[in-house]
């Protein structure tokens, strides 16, 4: 029987996704129309069904069951047991048309490495693990994507990963992971681009106290007057005394300031809050009460 175009092309495409071979009888031109409505529906239907990025998307969010993971995984050629690791990408804006494209040269597919978009600003990859990769080797990735699209796209990402999982059943425990290091890791240590689940440090401890034993320890560090943030300039020199361990001289070098400068705001900072950053117990008191606050802040706003 001679079809229509339209009607030929939809029972080929049918033919192609699903293995089947279907002959429509139409004796008029309306039943051939209704005919074509239905096979391009039942076309999208299975394209749904057994999409791979649909999959996938499922896989992450623990929306599909185990037994379906079984059927679906070989019709859409994914080895089920396989050791990967899982790399969840954030932007700060939306998802630049370029990002996808650069990310899927240093992931191409012959590598059985999988892009699953997530949201307008987030996209998962699926990456298998060699048997000889170590946590280093998979650090040093994650510094290779964010570098690779600050430099390609002029894109600014955050990235990070969860712990090697073995099979695909395990895809939604291991997104979970990195979604919290994302979080916590953009909460308490924002000048940083790479995430992995097990540095989270005090941070993680931090993030899953109740917020009321929280107030409890400010109080118990400031008393009644919890002092305002820092003002951004004094932060940026407070974050980095810390971080040269206390040592003022090597502070002043790395911030181009007279050392006596360093001092006094040191010293403003003292009188604001009650706590002298020159000795250490005070200074660990003082970065676990920033990240505190830092904390709370962001728990009123949301």
């Amino acid at each position: 029987m001679d079809y229509s175009p339209e009607l030929d092309h939809a029972l080929k495409t049918l033919r192609q996704i699903t293995g089947l071979t279907m002959d429509v009888k139409a004796d008029t031109l309306e039943e051939e129309e209704q005919a074509l409505r239905q096979i391009q529906c039942l076309c999208s239907a299975y394209q749904e069904k057994y999409n791979k990025t649909h999959f996938l998307q499922g896989l992450i969010t623990g929306t599909i069951a185990s037994y379906d993971i079984l059927e679906r995984a070989p019709r859409l050629h994914i080895t089920k047991d396989e050791k990967r690791v899982l790399f969840l990408l954030k932007t700060r804006g939306t998802l630049d048309e370029a990002v996808p494209e650069i990310l899927k040269n240093l992931f191409p597919a012959r590598t059985k490495s999988y892009l699953v978009p997530l949201t307008e600003c987030s996209i998962v990859i699926l990456r298998p693990m060699k048997s000889c990769e170590t946590e280093e080797d998979i650090v040093k990735i994650a510094h290779t994507i964010v570098d690779t699209l600050n430099m390609e796209a002029l894109a600014s990402v955050q990235v990070a990963f969860s712990s090697g999982f073995d099979t695909l059943a395990e895809c939604s425990a291991a997104y979970k992971s990195a979604y919290l290091a994302l979080k916590v890791g953009n909460l308490f240590y924002s000048e940083q681009t790479v995430f992995p689940y097990n540095r989270l440090g005090v941070g993680r401890l931090i993030y899953q106290l109740p917020v009321s034993l929280c107030e409890g320890f400010l109080h118990e560090v400031f008393g009644d007057e919890i002092p305002d943030a820092l003002d951004e300039e004094t932060n940026s020199t407070v974050t980095r005394f810390l971080q040269n361990n206390l040592n003022i001289a090597e502070t002043s070098r790395q911030l181009h300031m007279h050392r006596n400068t360093l001092i006094y705001r040191l010293e403003q900072v003292e009188k604001q809050t009650g706590l002298d950053l020159r000795n250490f117990e005070d200074a660990m008191t003082f970065k676990i009460a920033s990240m505190v606050m830092n904390y709370l802040q962001t728990e009123r706003n949301s």
